[in-house]
């Protein structure tokens, strides 16, 4: 996320992990993890969807 400086998706995050982004079922535990990081206050998750890093 800090490499990207700027919002990104999960898809974006999952290839970068090296996830295959082309099955569903691989991104919505990585979309799973990434909320629970943001509700703990790490990384920041927009009304769109993307996260971003908090300044």
């Amino acid at each position: 996320m800090r490499a990207a400086g700027n919002p990104v998706a999960t898809r974006q995050i999952g290839e970068a992990l090296g996830v295959d982004t082309g099955v569903r079922g691989k991104l919505e535990p990585l979309r799973g993890k990434l909320t629970k990081l943001s509700d703990r206050g790490w990384p920041h998750k927009r009304p769109d969807g993307t996260i971003t890093v908090r300044p």
